[in-house]
This record gives C-alpha cells, sequence and structure tokens, in this order.
C-alpha cells in the first residue's frame, strides 16, 4: 500500500530508467492504486496520480507488466498479478509530470550517484538510441523518419517533444513483422547465436534476454526494447 508520507507516484518513462530504489516503489505504489480503485478506498483517492489512472485498468495492468519484465531480467520475481482489464487501450490522458519532466525529476533524485538499468539520457540523441528498436517493433516507417528527424537536432533540442512521442508508441502494441525485424536487429548485437530452435519473435525474445543477462553487451543493454516488448507476450 502507498505510504502517507511519500509522494505517490507512477512513472510513465521506462522502468529501465528506474534504479532499484524507484523501480520497486513504483510497484509497491502501482499495487497501491489498484487497491485505492478497485476497493473505492479514501485518502490518496483524490490524488492526481490515483485520479488520472481511474478507468484505465487495462493500461495499469501494462504497466504493471512492464514492471515486471524489468524486475525479472534484474533478478527479481513478481508475485503479484494484476488483473484489471477494463477500457482495453486506453492510456491515462494526462501526465502529473510529462515525460521529458521526468527525466529532469529523475536526475534530480540520483544526484548521479545512481542509475537504472538504462542510464537517463543527456540528449535527444540518446533518448532516441534507447527507444530505436521499441519503435522499430511497431512501425519501420516510423523508425526511419524519427532516426532522420533526431539526426538534425542538437543537444537536448527538441527533447520533450521527442520523450512524449516515444512514450506514446510504445504504449503501442509491436506488430508481427516489425516485431520479428527488431528481434533480429537485438540479436545482431550478441556474440552466441540464438538456439535456432527458437523460431517465434516470443521465443527468440526471451533467448535474447537470457544470452543478454549473460553477454551484457552495452548497447542492447541500454535499450528499452530489451523488456518492454516482452510486456506484451
Amino acid at each position: 500500500m502507498c505510504s502517507t508520507t511519500s509522494r505517490l507516484r507512477i512513472w510513465d518513462v521506462h522502468p529501465g530508467y528506474l534504479d532499484r530504489q524507484r523501480l520497486l516503489g513504483e510497484h509497491r505504489e502501482l499495487h497501491g492504486v489498484v487497491s485505492i480503485l478497485v476497493k473505492n478506498l479514501a485518502g490518496y483517492a483524490q490524488h492526481p496520480e490515483t485520479r488520472r489512472w481511474d478507468g484505465c485498468g487495462w493500461a495499469l495492468r501494462h504497466r504493471h507488466r512492464l514492471l515486471a519484465c524489468e524486475m525479472s531480467f534484474r533478478g527479481y520475481r513478481d508475485k503479484t498479478p494484476v488483473r484489471l482489464r477494463s477500457s482495453p487501450g486506453r492510456w491515462p490522458s494526462t501526465f502529473v509530470d510529462a515525460p521529458g519532466e521526468q527525466f529532469t525529476l529523475l536526475a534530480a533524485k540520483y544526484g548521479g550517484t545512481s542509475t537504472g538499468r538504462i542510464p537517463l539520457p543527456r540528449t535527444s540523441h540518446e533518448l532516441w538510441s534507447h527507444h530505436k528498436y521499441s519503435v522499430l517493433a511497431r512501425d519501420q516507417a516510423a523508425y526511419r523518419a524519427l532516426g532522420r528527424r533526431v539526426g538534425n537536432l542538437r543537444g537536448r533540442e527538441g527533447f520533450e517533444e521527442l520523450a512524449l512521442e516515444l512514450t506514446n508508441w510504445m504504449r503501442k502494441p509491436p506488430t508481427a513483422g516489425n516485431l520479428l525485424n527488431a528481434v533480429q536487429h537485438m540479436a545482431g548485437h550478441l556474440a552466441a547465436r540464438i538456439d535456432p530452435r527458437c523460431t517465434t519473435p516470443p521465443g527468440r525474445l526471451r533467448a535474447i534476454e537470457r544470452q543478454a543477462a549473460v553477454e551484457a553487451p552495452p548497447y542492447l543493454l541500454t535499450q528499452t526494447a530489451l523488456t518492454e516488448l516482452a510486456a506484451w507476450r
């Protein structure tokens, strides 16, 4: 349940950017929001974070799956599934803080002494590089267009708009053909071959996750796709 001494927070940026404290903390607080909404509890019921997720049960469930997949990759085991399914495909239409601002908030919290699996992006180029395979798994044309557009940016130019756009892309389910393409690109970063018996994208993705945990290839470890695609299985 949510602690009354801490600010209730469900992040919108990928869980890979969260350090251990905030990853496990969001998992705990998300269950608090679920409990408030399901049981119609008072207290935090009027908190902006709770109110924006009201009526978005399916999205809460998916955010929990994202957290659980990231936790699993880091060696934590989730034993508390969220079973809400209301309003499939519907995400909150508002943010307590916009995705770009959430990176600024995390940087202030970390103070340069902590980090998640993915380092916080300092530039628009870094932000895009972390999300490339996530976008590729949804739309190849958008992947190419975004790559060209970001290539013309300098420093943090366009960062806020890009953070919002990438957040919205990852709220869309990957498509079969594009998913396979993204998984093949990810497999190319591994020195060891993927077991040829893993013929389906979900099977190959699981194999990539297992191998990445052993090999720890730097570029692959900074990809949101490494865990977020698994949440759609």
